[in-house]
């Protein structure tokens, strides 16, 4: 439970990534995007830099509900990056005053 201020997660855009990630087991990039309301050209520069610290994973895989070929792109948090990411939450919350 050590809290440990992570400045690649801390990127604004990267943090929010994060926090989704963190919630479900995968989210579809299309998806992710769409969240967060940006480009696939800025998700994917981020999401490579969570790709290149071990933090998440990427995956393709073919979509039943899709009568072409192409292919859904899968994102994840690795565990390394689920505790990254907690472990920067928890440097927040210190920051902030608000840890019990």
């Amino acid at each position: 439970d050590l809290a440990r201020f992570d400045e690649a997660i801390h990127a604004p855009l990267r943090l929010r990534i994060c926090g989704l990630l963190r919630r479900v087991d995968q989210l579809d990039f299309a998806v992710l995007r769409d969240t967060l309301e940006v480009s696939d050209a800025t998700l994917s520069k981020h999401v490579k830099t969570l790709v290149d610290l071990g933090y998440v994973v990427s995956r393709k895989a073919a979509s039943a509900s899709r009568s072409d070929t192409r292919r859904l792109t899968w994102l994840s948090l690795t565990e390394p990056g689920r505790e990254a990411f907690d472990a920067h939450v928890r440097a927040l919350r210190e920051i902030a005053g608000t840890l019990p």
